[in-house]
């Protein structure tokens, strides 16, 4: 398994998977390139992105172990696992692949650090792919009606599970609830609450460093007004993906996200949850690698 050194010594780990090349000077459009794949969780293993519904059949994915998780090293500094130290992490490893200008995906908390990468080294991105973003580093925060819409999906309201679900998410909108509410609106981050589902949500468990989670996105770690301003200069191409019953992510507020860049696009999958590409992979391989050629 491939390994770097972060800037403080960290032993890093990244994942490589794909056809094409890892290393070189291009700028990543043609097929087969590298696409840098950063983790959500926060701090969850990179594993769980696995080739991102056969997206690794257009693009090198090359899938970054954030310290403290998966075959990355546990840092000596637990103040290091706040999201805009994580940056340079990020910078280390393009870095390391010898690679200039790089093609960045960010997934629900890794948009976070997607975006504060983009913010400040804004020529080493060429372009920029916004899963499901977590927007805390921009300053957008979902309302609770937006979250409990987005709940109330007709193949949902059916299910048996969805009248303890759906009250366990009206208590979370309502600030109140803990972690067993929280568990008990898993199947709002899914498409399809099946077996398949439940597994996974499962092993995002034993995948999370909740040590580092806890610090991710701890005071210090963004300044919103300074992204947007800076995300609003960039004017490499955007592409952000919600899913019609995302709770974490609704697309009313994914489209505001997309709306601080001047050249965005955004592909709403209808039916789908916070992980599209299980969802539809087909439909999202073939939106995303459209979007990277």
């Amino acid at each position: 398994m491939p390994t770097f050194s972060a800037p403080d010594g960290t032993l890093l780990a990244y994942h490589v998977s794909g056809s094409g090349s890892v290393s070189g000077s291009g700028s990543g459009s043609g097929s087969g390139d590298p696409l840098l794949c950063l983790p959500g969780g926060p701090l969850q293993d990179s594993a769980y992105l696995g080739d991102l519904g056969g997206l690794d059949a257009h693009r090198t994915l090359i899938r970054l172990d954030l310290r403290g998780t998966g075959a990355s090293a546990v840092p000596e500094d637990p103040a290091s696992y706040r999201c805009d130290r994580l940056v340079e992490d990020v910078e280390a490893l393009r870095v390391h692949l010898g690679l200039g200008a790089v093609d960045v995906l960010g997934h629900s908390a890794g948009a976070n650090l997607a975006a504060l990468y983009t913010a400040r080294y804004p020529e080493r991105v060429s372009r920029l792919v916004l899963v499901t973003p977590g927007s805390a580093a921009v300053g957008l925060d979902a309302a609770g009606e937006e979250r409990l819409a987005a709940a109330r999906r007709p193949w949902r309201e059916d299910e048996p599970w969805f009248p303890e679900a759906y009250a366990a998410l009206e208590e979370l909108t309502s600030g109140r609830g803990g972690p067993e509410t929280f568990q008990a609106v898993a199947p709002f981050f899914h498409g399809t609450w099946d077996e398949a589902a439940r597994e996974r949500h499962a092993e995002s468990h034993r995948q999370r460093n909740g040590e580092g989670a806890a610090v991710y996105g701890s005071e210090g770690a963004y300044d919103p007004a300074a992204t947007r301003a800076a995300l609003r200069e960039f004017g490499r191409p955007v592409l952000a993906v919600a899913g019609e019953g995302d709770v974490n992510s609704p697309v009313e507020t994914v489209t505001a996200y997309a709306d601080l860049f001047p050249a965005s696009r955004l592909w709403v999958l209808a039916g789908g949850g916070h992980f599209p590409w299980h969802d539809d992979a087909e439909w999202f391989t073939e939106k995303v690698a459209a979007f990277l050629r």
